[in-house]
């Protein structure tokens, strides 16, 4: 087995050959970094052959300093992510629902994850089970995406709600949307891991990159099976 390549850049050392095993590459979280730090570990991984770099949870200065080292990065201000290089082609399709419009920026975050990934997108907003008439009316569509993913806060039910019309694997993301008593998204995410519908995968608080990632290997696989029939 060949030695796994490391970028020691001292204040991190990144995982150059993640891609090659797992499908997804390392990703930078620039929470709590610098933007300068930010920026060397995306130069260090597009040095590192990442024919695409990208980093989460961006703020507006590390945006522009982003911008200021590669001049046609794509940021993502919703989403909170920037890009550096280009987008892979799309396939296979997942299917994004939001409970409410508060939930939008975890659900951007979804929706660059599967951009970056190269898997399809349609994100349907503020279908929460308050109108479940709504959540009826995007019925159809879930037969057609290769993977749902589901975020809501307040009362997180939802994906239980979701799970019961398809036979997708329904991916759910709690937020930390809602009053008091919600506590910053716990009690969406334990109502959707005591989920009495079966097939709902959860990830953690306000985890949009770990819900999009979850979401784009199985839509792969979905396509890949597809393909060999």
């Amino acid at each position: 087995m060949s030695a796994h390549r490391i970028a020691d850049l001292g204040f991190a050392r990144l995982d150059l050959d993640r891609a090659r095993r797992t499908g997804t590459p390392e990703v930078v979280y620039a929470a709590g970094k610098t933007p300068a730090q930010t920026v060397a570990c995306l130069a260090a991984l597009r040095d590192g052959g990442s024919a695409l770099a990208w980093a989460t949870r961006v703020d507006d200065a590390t945006a522009a300093a982003v911008l200021e080292r590669w001049p046609d990065a794509v940021v993502d201000a919703e989403a909170r992510c920037v890009f550096v290089g280009p987008l892979p082609p799309a396939v296979g399709q997942v299917l994004v629902l939001t409970a409410g419009t508060s939930d939008g920026a975890v659900a951007a975050e979804v929706a660059a994850t599967l951009a970056a990934s190269g898997v399809g997108c349609r994100r349907v907003d503020d279908v929460g089970v308050a109108g479940v008439h709504r959540v009826l009316a995007v019925a159809p569509a879930l037969a057609t995406a290769d993977a749902v993913v589901v975020v809501a806060g307040m009362d997180g039910a939802l994906p239980s709600v979701v799970a019961g019309l398809t036979d997708r694997l329904v991916v759910a993301v709690p937020t930390s949307v809602g009053y008091g008593a919600a506590f910053e998204g716990l009690a969406a995410l334990l109502t959707m891991l005591t989920a009495c519908a079966p097939g709902v995968l959860v990830v953690n608080i306000d985890n949009g990159f770990g819900a999009g990632v979850a979401a784009a290997r199985i839509a792969r696989s979905a396509q890949g099976m597809a393909a060999q029939r």
